[in-house]
């Protein structure tokens, strides 16, 4: 898993969503989570400070105005989170995790075809 980076909540995917479509004010968050989540103002703010606390989001000061952004890639969300279910839910087996996937035919032809891909490369780059 990749260091001190946390595992998100469901709420915190939700800011994090809307802060990686770009930086927002506090009432850009309020409006965008109100319509999507349903969550008052007062919701937004103390995630939002909850979140700055833990350095998942950072701000710009312009004038009296604070300009949030993620403090954290998507992908090293991303990359914890999967290492996260790897671990819990597949004892860290990719295998057992594919065949999952296989055995609830949840894998397009696009996604083998991936996958075929992703494996092919990964063989080369071990040898």
């Amino acid at each position: 898993m990749a260091e001190n980076i946390p595992t998100l909540s469901g709420s915190e995917w939700r800011v994090m969503e809307a802060l990686w479509s770009g930086p927002k004010t506090l009432m850009e968050l309020v409006r965008e989570l109100g319509q999507s989540a349903g969550w008052a103002k007062s919701t937004v703010t103390t995630m939002v400070r909850r979140m700055e606390e833990k350095g998942l989001v950072v701000y710009d000061q312009q004038g009296r105005t604070k300009l949030f952004r993620a403090g954290l890639a998507r992908e090293d969300a991303a990359a914890t989170e999967t290492e996260s279910l790897l671990q819990r839910a597949y004892h860290g087996s990719v295998g057992l995790l594919v065949n999952a996937l296989a055995d609830r035919e949840a894998l397009s032809r696009a996604d083998i075809q991936m996958l075929y891909e992703v494996l092919q490369k990964a063989e080369e780059g071990s040898t």
